[in-house]
């Protein structure tokens, strides 16, 4: 399964990072391949690309906060997760979001 995720927190510092990077590591595990888009106090970073969101199955958007851009998700299975579900237990958001 591809998955593209989005990450964002309302300070924009440690928790977007934190959620991104937990996604990447545990992706493996669960036989997802994943690209995750940070929207941090530095901005976007790792910028989804309209390819990696056309080749993806679902969506993650791990936020509590409005993101940038969701009009680029349109049309497409998609997820709203909170930071923290991912934070406390990133293999049950990839058991419960992230099956066939």
């Amino acid at each position: 399964m591809k998955i593209v995720a989005v990450t964002a927190c309302p300070t924009g510092i440690a928790h977007t990072y934190m959620a991104a990077d937990a996604l990447i590591k545990a992706a493996p595990k669960h036989n997802v391949q994943i690209k995750v888009e940070t929207q941090g106090a530095m901005g976007i970073e790792n910028q989804l690309t309209p390819h990696d969101i056309a080749q993806a199955d679902r969506v993650l958007i791990v936020s509590d906060i409005e993101i940038e851009q969701p009009a680029r998700f349109d049309g497409i299975s998609k997820v709203q997760i909170s930071i923290e579900s991912v934070l406390l237990n990133v293999d049950k958001v990839f058991l419960v979001h992230c099956r066939d």
